[in-house]
């Protein structure tokens, strides 16, 4: 009797595949109104793949903490003043600066570049859009008004350290709810997944139906073209 390919499985939303309560713990935001805030706390939410940083303005805040912070500061939101950690428009950023936790739209609190490490680039000013090097090297423009973090995420170096051992990977592919470890679709019995079973690699068809059903739906789902892209030749 076969089993429930993982496909499958992802649909059905088990625990394996399910988002973690926890990653709802702190929700992540700027303050609205302008003015200083206090750092009160930088934590470690298990959530999150950097640490946090509780600030109080008014009312308390979650946002990801930039490198070099430390509690007690007090951080600007608003304003001019270039420093580490300041929440300032986009349109008051000189050009080259690092920035990070930007908003996509004005006021929805910040939504990119919020990974450990992570900073982005000010390549250029416009007369209402910002342009934004991301880095993926990707340029992106954005509206003046939307406000970004000076500096870079703290927690640099976090994937630099080798795991060395399988159970170590386990424990934290666990803790996150992962499913861990993945095999290739082909490696499988046939009873498992739509490309398993068959003597070595012999790869079936990936093209698979718009309307197909979970258990079939994988490979290519409807793709316009496939193959390797003819470039012009110049």
């Amino acid at each position: 009797m076969g089993k429930r390919i993982i496909s499958q499985a992802r649909g059905k939303g088990s625990l394996t595949y399910r988002v973690r309560r926890k990653a709802y713990k702190y929700r992540l935001g700027y303050p609205v109104s302008e003015g200083t805030a206090k750092i009160v706390k930088l934590l470690n939410s298990s959530a999150h793949s950097a640490p946090l940083a509780k600030i109080i303005m008014k009312k308390i805040y979650f946002i990801p903490a930039a490198q070099g912070l430390y509690e007690g500061q007090d951080i600007e939101i608003g304003g001019d003043k270039i420093e580490i950690g300041n929440i300032i428009q986009l349109k008051n950023i000189p050009i080259g600066t690092k920035i990070f936790n930007i908003e996509k739209r004005p006021r929805d609190g910040g939504k990119m570049v919020r990974t450990s490490g992570g900073s982005a680039i000010l390549l250029k000013q416009e007369r209402d859009k910002s342009i934004v090097l991301m880095s993926n090297k990707k340029e992106i423009r954005l509206h003046n008004e939307c406000r970004a973090s000076i500096g870079a995420v703290a927690g640099q170096g976090r994937t630099t350290k080798p795991i060395v051992k399988a159970g170590k990977k386990h424990h934290m592919m666990k803790s996150r709810s992962k499913k861990w470890h993945r095999t290739s679709a082909v490696k499988v019995n046939a009873v498992d997944h739509p490309f398993g079973g068959g003597r070595g690699k012999r790869i079936k068809s990936k093209i698979a139906k718009r309307n197909a059903p979970p258990g079939r739906k994988v490979g290519h789902i409807r793709p316009r073209k496939t193959g390797k892209r003819k470039g012009r030749r110049r």
